[in-house]
């Protein structure tokens, strides 16, 4: 091999260089994710001469044990939720909740915990934003005094069995991959972490019982006004059509010329009757009375040119909605949307959806003007108006997440028994060692067809293929960093700081590093890289490598710093209407006061 430095390789330089990429890419989310992942494997593949990594390893991660579990477990846990019994058990609890804070927040941890155990966390959060939002409301709290403790909870509860989140099944993988190079090292069993779980869920509940929620600001106010909310009352405004306007005879969709006037007319009023989506073909009439989403200056403009007189302005939420005709709603774009990457104009929004978006939240930012050119993000929040009809239509959509519980949900609730005795059945038995977790949950994928619990058509639905793309992708990465001998010398070069400090502390020191790495990149991403490296540190410094795995993985899953470390903590972001700095708020002294709590536990149950 050419030597590009002292005991650096040219293969290890290239790697370095894979790895530079994918952290940069991942951090700046110039492509989305699984798309960089993706390119990250074609890059190893293409510089196999350095890498190592021929096409056989570098689509190993499509048949990966990892990959193909997670896939299972995100339709078992579509499975799950299609029943409602997440859904039910947090109304009941809401119910127990009341207008006391501290049991609203004690029925948000309740719920999303231990629920995040057995289900994939990321849909429990996705199930739970209506529920824990109605509840903040009904009890006239700040849904921002519950959102975070909501995200949070979820990825604690998510540490109590291998199941809980996709990125201990991929942990599991990694070690149990490295386990012949090294023998103490092992794939996790179901409850393999239990009791340091219940210990870091246990501890993180109480510190969002008695501290977190104090550091929560109330971003949005408790029975908020979405008018007041998105500060939209001078975005909307009522106007009449007078004889000689050239609306009269044109159709809504041709009205307003988009390229030159940023408005959208969302209702016409006509004789006293109100006409609402789809309205793109209807024809606009002398006497009608439109009402409009525009700024100040674009009315003016309407108002000189079109012989449109101005009625009046809806300066509450109240006014916007005339009896029970119209809704108004957030709506969360979750990761794998197909809205994602695209604008309200490229994805003819108001037409598929008979739904009309006053308002963006995007990355703690209120956009009100020139919407249709916004490309859509994860985990931006619109304000959707709509009728009932076509809010519950979105509410069944994967492409979105309602923050609103639906009147009326179609959620299967006969088949609860059969839904969790088969949960039961995959955990149990792959506890047990009767049959792998892989095995199981494909088992238990096939029952839930044969059962109903899910159909056939639901299966492919289920998959966030965003996730399974980006595991494929990055496990060959980690494969690489490890054959070139980067992983080696990043750990030796990590274990020279044993020679100042003590052992426990360098455990420590590779828990906050991925956890700061983790709120840049991917979870996965975070372990695939981190987990070889402090494998080779713990070896290099005599000290036990799976206590070293449990902390890496452990930091991977708690990511409370900001929102885009943890997509969970994006579907909160617009609903909870925070900034950015709240997660750090919240999330720093939970981080430090888990990276103690963490490094002990393991200590105690598994020793140095």
């Amino acid at each position: 091999m050419l030597q590009a430095g002292a005991g650096v390789t040219t293969d290890m330089v290239v790697v370095f260089a894979v790895v530079v990429l994918a952290l940069v890419l991942f951090a700046t989310e110039l492509l989305p994710v699984d798309v960089t992942a993706i390119l990250v494997m074609v890059t190893l593949m293409v510089l196999e001469p350095w890498t190592g990594i021929d096409t056989v390893e570098g689509i190993s991660g499509f048949s990966n044990e990892a990959t193909i579990t997670v896939l299972a477990m995100l339709i078992l846990s579509s499975g799950v939720s299609q029943t409602g019994v997440v859904q039910l058990l947090g109304s009941r609890l809401a119910e127990f909740a009341g207008t006391d804070l501290r049991k609203q927040l004690f029925a948000t941890i309740g719920v999303a915990g231990p629920a995040s155990g057995f289900v994939n966390n990321t849909p429990v959060v996705a199930i739970l934003v209506p529920v824990i939002t109605d509840l903040a409301h009904e009890g006239r709290t700040s849904p921002s005094k519950l959102l975070i403790p909501l995200s949070y909870a979820s990825m604690l509860g998510g540490m109590l069995t291998l199941i809980g989140t996709s990125t201990n099944i991929l942990a599991s993988n990694v070690a149990a991959r490295l386990a012949d190079e090294h023998p103490s090292l092992h794939g996790f069993s179901m409850f393999e972490f239990t009791g340091l779980g219940l210990v870091v869920l246990v501890t993180g509940s109480f510190y969002l019982l008695l501290v977190g929620h104090r550091l929560l600001p109330e971003r949005v106010p408790p029975q908020e006004d979405y008018i007041e909310e998105y500060e939209m009352e001078d975005y909307l405004t009522e106007v009449r059509v007078e004889e000689g306007s050239p609306f009269v005879g044109e159709t809504v969709e041709d009205a307003i010329d988009g390229a030159i006037f940023d408005a959208d007319i969302l209702q016409i009023v006509r004789d006293d009757e109100a006409f609402l989506d789809p309205l793109g073909q209807k024809t606009v009439r002398a006497g009608d009375v439109l009402k409009l989403r525009t700024d100040r200056s674009t009315l003016r403009s309407l108002l000189t040119l079109d012989e449109l007189t101005p009625v009046g302005t809806p300066t509450s939420e109240a006014e916007m909605q005339p009896g029970e005709e119209q809704t108004l709603v957030e709506v969360v774009v979750p990761s794998g949307s197909t809205l994602v990457g695209e604008t309200l104009e490229s994805s003819t929004f108001r037409e598929r959806y008979d739904a009309t978006v006053l308002a963006f939240r995007s990355r703690g930012e209120l956009i009100r003007d020139r919407l249709d050119r916004i490309t859509i993000r994860v985990g931006d929040t619109l304000l959707v108006q709509a009728s009932a009809d076509s809010i519950d239509r979105l509410s069944a959509n994967r492409d979105f997440i309602v923050a609103h519980e639906v009147a009326d949900p179609d959620y299967r609730t006969d088949k609860i028994p059969a839904a969790l005795a088969i949960v039961f059945g995959v955990v149990a038995l792959a506890a047990l060692d009767i049959f792998p977790i892989l095995v199981t949950a494909l088992g238990g994928v096939v029952t839930m067809v044969v059962t109903g619990v899910l159909r056939p058509t639901e299966l492919y639905d289920s998959v966030e293929w965003n996730v399974i793309f980006l595991l494929a992708g990055v496990i060959p990465l980690g494969i690489a960093l490890e054959q070139s001998g980067g992983a080696e010398l990043l750990g030796g070069l990590v274990a020279a700081s044993a020679k100042f400090l003590p052992v426990v502390a360098v455990l420590w020191v590779f828990y906050i590093a991925t956890g700061l790495v983790t709120e840049v990149i991917s979870n996965n991403a975070s372990v695939v890289l981190m987990i070889p490296v402090a494998i080779e540190a713990a070896v290099d410094i005599g000290a036990n490598p799976f206590a070293f795995v449990l902390a890496v993985t452990f930091a991977a899953s708690t990511s409370f710093l900001g929102p885009v470390g943890y997509q969970t903590n994006l579907f909160v972001y617009g609903p909870g209407g925070y900034k950015f700095t709240d997660y750090f708020r919240i999330g720093a002294p939970l981080q430090l006061l888990l990276s103690v709590v963490t490094v002990a536990g393991i200590v105690s149950f598994w020793g140095l």
